[in-house]
């Protein structure tokens, strides 16, 4: 698909009411003919990845979150990471950020993780955003999204409660408008 969004973030507008995106910025992963993908960037949960896969992986408790990537498939998590070592049949998503492509991809990266790999970046997500065929591009064309190139600052960002409002700045002065809710509707 020639217009494809992958590597991109979706950044919902202020006028979008669905509560599982108000003021989210989702990481587009694949979006192709058959409909899109993504991850909700800036919702972590107060779960922590080591709790999230108790029964399943024992793991040292840790301070790392799970982050809520959307309603979609709510039961199963998913990984993003900065290591090409680590998964080196996947394509980037956006320069040196890889969608981790198999369990034992997953595990690797958490395995690394614990042996404190330097320079690891990883998060895990519970559940995805996803839409069926043409349905992301209305949602685009009622103007419930604005798009902007991804990268790694954001996808990772320490604050993850700072970045929608970062994108959505960027959004704006990329399209040289300013904020619905302006003091002075004159200058728009």
């Amino acid at each position: 698909m020639s217009n494809s969004l992958r590597g991109q973030f979706l950044v919902a507008g202020p006028k979008m009411r669905d509560p599982n995106f108000f003021k989210s910025a989702v990481l587009i992963v694949e979006h192709g003919p058959d409909g899109a993908m993504g991850l909700i960037v800036n919702q972590p949960s107060p779960v922590t990845v080591s709790h999230a896969l108790q029964g399943h992986l024992s793991l040292p408790e840790n301070q790392e979150l799970v982050y809520l990537g959307g309603p979609v498939e709510p039961n199963n998590l998913f990984v993003v990471h900065n290591s090409a070592d680590l998964d080196p049949t996947e394509m980037p998503v956006v320069g040196g950020v890889f969608m981790g492509s198999s369990s034992d991809v997953f595990e690797d990266i958490l395995q690394a993780s614990l042996e404190e790999q330097d320079g690891l970046v990883f998060r895990v997500f519970a559940g995805c955003a996803g839409w069926g065929p043409d349905q992301l591009e209305g949602e685009l064309s009622r103007g419930d999204w604005f798009t902007i190139s991804a990268d790694a600052d954001f996808i990772f960002h320490e604050d993850p409660y700072q970045i929608w409002d970062h994108l959505i700045a960027k959004s704006y002065e990329a399209k040289r408008i300013l904020p619905i809710d302006c003091d002075h509707p004159e200058w728009n």
